[in-house]
C-alpha cells in the first residue's frame, strides 16, 4: 500500500513538473521574435546558449540569464524571450553543457535530481570562465551596443551576485532570491550595482540579505535589495504559472516592471 501510494505521488509531482514546462514552452513556441542556439567556446570549454533578439532598430544592451537549479530549462528561455520583448538581447548559458554522458547539458541530464546533483559539482572558476566568456561573445555582437547586465534566479541568483565580484565590465547585477558572497575582500572587487529580488516568505535567503547590505555599504557599493511581501521563493517562475497565486503573481509584475526599469536606465 504504501509503495502504490509513494509511486502515486511521484506521479504526480512528475505530471506537475510537466504541466510547468509546457505553458512555458507553449510560450515560447508562439514568439515572432528571432531565437536561436549558439555554441561559445572557451579554451577547450563549448557552452551551449540560447539567445533572443529584440525587434528594435538601435543596437541593445544585453543580459545574461543565469539559470536556477533546475538547468536551462523552457521557463528560463521564456524569460530571455521576455526580455527580447521588452528590447533587450538576451543570452542564457546552459553552464551544465558537457555534464551529461556524451557531452550533453540540462536537456540530455533527464530528471530534476540528475541536474541539481551535476549543478552541485560544477567548480566555481569554470562557471566563472563560462560566464566571462558568454559576456565577451554577446558585447561583441554587432546588435549590441557593447553594455551588459547580468541576472539569475535562486541558484543563478547567488551565481549572479557572485560573479559581479569576478566580472568588472558588466554594468549592473540583478540577483533574484539569491544569497551574496559573505566574504568583504570579494565584495570589495565588486564594480556594479547590485540590485535583489526577494520573496517575503523566503526565510532561508532573506537571512543572509543584513551581511550582503552590511558588506556593500562598507565596501561603499550600490546594493538596493527590495523585498515582496507575501512572495515565495522562486516567485518569477511560481508568478507567472496558471495556477499562480496572488501574492506570487503580484511580485512577480512588479520585479518585472522594476528590472526592466533599471535595465532601460544602463
Amino acid at each position: 500500500m504504501r509503495r502504490s501510494i509513494l509511486l502515486t505521488l511521484v506521479a504526480a509531482v512528475a505530471t506537475l513538473t510537466s504541466l510547468a514546462q509546457d505553458w512555458a514552452k507553449a510560450r515560447l513556441e508562439k514568439s515572432p521574435r528571432h531565437l536561436e542556439w549558439v555554441t561559445v567556446k572557451h579554451g577547450d570549454r563549448e557552452v551551449k546558449c540560447f539567445i533572443a533578439f529584440p525587434e528594435v532598430k538601435d543596437k541593445a544592451t544585453a543580459v545574461v540569464v543565469i539559470h536556477e537549479i533546475f538547468g536551462l530549462t523552457d521557463w528560463v528561455r521564456g524569460v530571455a524571450d521576455q526580455l527580447a520583448e521588452a528590447g533587450f538581447i538576451a543570452i542564457a548559458p546552459d553552464l551544465l553543457s558537457g555534464s551529461a554522458p556524451g557531452g550533453g547539458g540540462t536537456a540530455e541530464l533527464g530528471s530534476g535530481d540528475a541536474v541539481r546533483g551535476a549543478i552541485s559539482k560544477l567548480p566555481p572558476d569554470q562557471i566563472t570562465a563560462d560566464l566571462n566568456a558568454t559576456v565577451a561573445y554577446v558585447a561583441k555582437l554587432p546588435a549590441c551596443n557593447g553594455k551588459v547586465a547580468v541576472a539569475g534566479f535562486c541558484w543563478g541568483g547567488s551565481q549572479t551576485f557572485r560573479f559581479a565580484s569576478n566580472n568588472k565590465e558588466i554594468k549592473a547585477a540583478f540577483p533574484f532570491y539569491g544569497s551574496g558572497p559573505d566574504q568583504a575582500e570579494e565584495i570589495a572587487r565588486i564594480n556594479c550595482p547590485v540590485y535583489g529580488f526577494y520573496g517575503g516568505n523566503d526565510a532561508r535567503v532573506n537571512a543572509t540579505i543584513p551581511k550582503s547590505a552590511e558588506l556593500m555599504k562598507a565596501a561603499g557599493k550600490t546594493y538596493e535589495p527590495v523585498t515582496y511581501e507575501g512572495a515565495g521563493h522562486g516567485f518569477m517562475r511560481a508568478g507567472e504559472a496558471p495556477d499562480a497565486s496572488d501574492a506570487n503573481k503580484k511580485a512577480r509584475e512588479q520585479a518585472w516592471k522594476r528590472w526592466v526599469e533599471l535595465l532601460k536606465k544602463l
